[in-house]
């Protein structure tokens, strides 16, 4: 999410809340090359200043920003079903960022741009209050050990981050396979006075999955293993 090609360990980040955990990983040759032919146009570089949307997508429209999208999976098939909206994309492993630049060249997607920089950085610099029509968090890493519960992405401070950077009846939707953060999720984001759960009551807090979210290649592994699988959509007041 930087336009030099730092490698994940150079890149900067905050020494609190990070949107991401550092991990190996190995480029194919494939990605490297669309980092060369497709990234010029749809990686932008993280400046500690509001982003223009116009300029950066090349035109106006509802833009949804996305944390974290792995190896760009789901990313690619959303964009896909909804040309009509933007998508910026923050990820920092290179391997994830190179897939799914290589996921755009192939189905020429022209909708979604690419962040390698850590979205709270992001969120705090680059995205002024109310500029967003929705969030994207699907399947953050849920830190399983009850000691690590506070490295979870999801805290009441970034949900207030976010819930500020929605426009009205913006949204935010987040996705887990992780029951107990599942919970932790409805009970975070319910908390946030700005945001209202769009979930049926007979639903326990949880939404139907929503059409334009994708199962991936792991989540139906894990369907077929009998896991379960969590969506929350919350909507701006």
């Amino acid at each position: 999410m930087n336009d030099s090609p730092l490698p994940p360990n150079q890149l900067p980040f905050l020494r609190t809340v990070r949107s991401f955990v550092l991990r190996a990983g190995r480029t194919t040759a494939g990605q490297a090359k669309a980092f060369t032919d497709v990234g010029p146009r749809f990686l932008l570089p993280y400046t500690a200043q509001p982003l223009d949307f116009a300029a950066s997508f090349e035109r106006q429209a509802p833009t949804i920003l996305e944390i974290g999208f792995g190896m760009g999976e789901a990313t690619a098939q959303i964009a896909a079903l909804r040309p009509q909206d933007n998508f910026l994309c923050c990820e920092v492993h290179e391997a994830g960022v190179g897939a799914l630049l290589k996921r755009i060249g192939e189905h020429a997607l022209h909708n979604i741009r690419i962040m390698r920089h850590d979205a709270v950085e992001v969120i705090d610099h680059m995205l002024p209050e109310g500029s967003l029509d929705g969030v994207h968090i699907f399947f953050p890493d849920p830190w399983h050990k009850t000691k690590h519960n506070k490295r979870r992405l999801i805290q009441a401070g970034l949900v207030k981050k976010l819930a500020l950077r929605l426009k009205p009846n913006g949204y935010l939707h987040c996705a887990t396979d992780w029951q107990p953060y599942a919970e932790q999720m409805l009970e975070v984001i319910g908390a946030e006075p700005l945001l209202r759960n769009t979930a049926m009551p007979e639903r326990q807090g949880y939404a139907e999955q929503p059409d334009y979210r994708p199962l991936t290649k792991f989540e139906n592994r894990g369907l077929k293993l009998g896991h379960g699988v969590w969506d929350l959509v919350f909507q701006r007041v």
